[in-house]
């Protein structure tokens, strides 16, 4: 925490852009506080609902209806779609897309797909830090949420109709398939993958790349696919090792 806090100190003396830049788009009707900055080629769309602070940096778009909270960070390329929330002090990186439509296909008895509208949107909470090239879908119905607090890490996928409880941490490339919900203080490395459907409680730590087909309750260490304790994890990767010298004592 002491690290934390010098280098905060250190980011405060660093210069806040304020105000707009030109050229830019900003539909009739929205407010742009006078403490806000809007960058160069951002395009605010119609409805949109800017907080105080909120910094959108070039080139991002923020679609119809869309509200983002106080003290707010929308870095440079960013792409929120039309009706989506993003609460107070979020930080949303560069590449990041929150609010494209979700995975949603109809099958056709000719084995073609029919595309499921997406109508509903993404519901981000307070303090929630989004990384680069990270995506949100938006939901079939109701929303896509995003827990106070959480954070997540460059590239990872959170499908339609996800929810995702307070104070979890997801690393790089954790995948997060359709409707399943997560509880709150998960910590998640990376590449772990989240099978659709699921529900996952609290305080649970998953290692790199586990891969997590069923229901998980709270406070549980698990790694491998499919995931299992740790300590049996552990177990498991010495017989595997001693594969070869007990196939040959077999012969």
């Amino acid at each position: 925490m002491a690290l934390a806090d010098l280098m905060n100190a250190m980011e405060s003396t660093r210069p806040r852009p304020q105000g707009i830049e030109q050229p830019c788009f900003i539909a009739e009707g929205v407010v742009v506080p006078d403490d806000a900055y809007i960058g160069a080629f951002a395009y605010i769309g119609k409805g949109v609902h800017l907080g105080k602070g909120v910094k959108v940096y070039p080139q991002s778009y923020i679609g119809e209806n869309v509200t983002i909270g106080d003290g707010s960070v929308i870095r440079a390329g960013v792409r929120i779609y039309q009706d989506c929330v993003i609460g107070k002090e979020c930080i949303i990186h560069s590449g990041a897309v929150i609010g494209a439509d979700g995975f949603g296909f109809a099958p056709r008895l000719d084995g073609t797909y029919e595309k499921i509208p997406q109508i509903g949107n993404v519901v981000i909470d307070d303090d929630v830090e989004i990384g680069a090239n990270t995506t949100v879908d938006r939901a079939t119905f109701g929303s896509t949420r995003i827990g106070k607090g959480t954070k997540l890490d460059n590239l990872i996928q959170v499908a339609h109709n996800v929810e995702i409880g307070t104070g979890n941490v997801f690393a790089a490339q954790v995948g997060v398939a359709g409707s399943t919900k997560i509880g709150d203080f998960n910590q998640v490395g990376g590449q772990v993958g989240f099978a659709g459907h699921i529900h996952v409680g609290n305080m649970n730590q998953f290692g790199a790349q586990s891969g997590i087909p069923n229901n998980v309750g709270d406070g549980n260490r698990l790694i491998g696919y499919p995931a299992v304790g740790l300590r049996q994890f552990a177990k498991t990767q010495v017989y595997l090792k001693r594969l070869g010298e007990l196939f040959e004592n077999t012969k």
